[in-house]
């Protein structure tokens, strides 16, 4: 998101019993990340590409959901969009369009459940709506054509304005012949960018937050249906002196040794614009304390290799801008130094990188960014591996 927009002002703005464990910064040093390749996968370049999630099924296919079709980061035109690779991240598909509701649909995630089914991820905003307010009052009118205008009218007043706001919700999508057909959309209970986490027990684990019903809080849902249905299971505690609202876009993982990790976009005043990390050892029940783990940069996605090490990718979003990773060795207990996957963007508009490992150990990350002298952001892949 880009530092200006402040997504969490689009959102709406409980502690239960918390699990104790400590973990610390830092410890180990990093291994070195070897780029191979990076590359724009996105093939639409006039339309603006946010927000991906990029995730491996078990055939080795590649898929990648983002908020496509857009014209800028907050515009009435988003839309979820899939594309696949074969190939291990070498070629891309044309994007297919999962959804297009009446409003923006932005952040998409997506998982392949262990029953084979594909499960979709976004959430709708009316953000738009105040940027286009400003352009109607000629408040903001610098780049506004005439055309342009009335274009984002138009798309506004698809339908009215009490019917808009019953559009705002905390969307899934569903798939059980590999993509081919996809459910109707229903509420999934909470947001984040990247979905849910199979867990090991057949239990779906979803890590987000509550928008635009209820008290915004901050938790999991679970599914015991293969993310058919979602019911509340717990909230994250709130740190002393921070306001639960400032807690964003989680992530979660199953370790190895079967604990349960949170990542979270905090923007509270202390550790400002850092990962914090909540744990669980009881199946997600009950959870700890967040707290800093020493990373400067969000928000993270967790993805737990196949030597049992645990891998966080997040955005950097002040020189070097780029993408980062860190490595944990001890079930998220301590966190390496970072690796760079990209240190050469333009701007904090870039980020939300997801990453997966193929069955040769080599790693592929996607992220969405807005590239020097262009006006829309595209979507970029590293194709890298480990050193170490």
């Amino acid at each position: 998101m880009n530092e200006g927009l402040t997504r969490r002002e689009m959102l709406a703005g409980s502690a239960g019993m918390a699990t104790t464990i400590f973990v610390g910064r830092s410890t180990i040093g990093a291994p070195t990340a070897k780029i191979e390749s990076i590359d724009v996968i996105s093939r639409q370049p006039y339309l603006y590409n946010g927000w991906p999630t990029l995730t491996r099924r078990k055939n080795g296919q590649l898929l990648v959901v983002c908020s496509g079709g857009r014209e800028a980061h907050v515009c009435p035109f988003g839309r979820v969009e899939m594309i696949r690779s074969d190939n291990g991240g070498k070629t891309w598909s044309w994007p297919r369009i999962l959804m297009d509701g009446a409003i923006d649909d932005r952040d998409a995630g997506v998982l392949e459940t262990a029953k084979g089914s594909i499960l979709v991820t976004t959430f709708t905003s009316l953000a738009f709506e105040s940027t286009l307010r400003g352009a109607e009052q000629k408040k903001t009118r610098t780049g506004w054509s005439a055309e342009k205008l009335s274009r984002w009218i138009a798309a506004r007043d698809r339908i009215p304005a009490e019917q808009r706001k019953e559009e705002l919700g905390v969307w899934m999508i569903r798939s059980t012949d590999g993509g081919v057909t996809w459910s109707a959309r229903y509420d999934c209970t909470v947001n984040s960018p990247h979905g849910p986490v199979q867990l090991s027990d057949g239990r779906v684990l979803y890590a987000g937050k509550e928008l635009w019903h209820g008290k915004n809080r901050i938790g999991v849902s679970e599914s015991a249906d293969d993310g058919q249905s979602w019911r509340w299971l717990a909230t994250i505690p709130t740190r002393p002196g921070d306001d639960h609202k400032n807690y964003h876009e989680l992530h979660g993982i199953e370790a190895a040794d079967g604990r349960l990790i949170v990542h979270i976009r905090n923007h509270n005043k202390s550790n400002s614009r850092e990962t914090l990390q909540s744990e669980s050892t009881d199946g997600g029940k009950t959870w700890s304390v967040p707290h800093a783990i020493g990373v400067w940069g969000l928000p993270s996605h967790l993805t737990r290799l196949k030597d049992g090490r645990l891998l966080m990718s997040y955005g950097h979003r002040r020189p070097p801008f780029g993408n980062q990773a860190r490595i944990s060795d001890d079930y998220g207990k301590t966190w390496s130094e970072p690796m760079t996957i990209s240190g050469d963007g333009a701007s904090g508009d870039l980020g939300y990188p997801s990453t997966v490992q193929l069955d040769n150990g080599s790693l592929v990350t996607v992220w969405y960014e807005l590239l020097k002298g262009t006006s829309k952001a595209v979507l970029r892949q590293a194709r890298w591996s480990l050193d170490g």
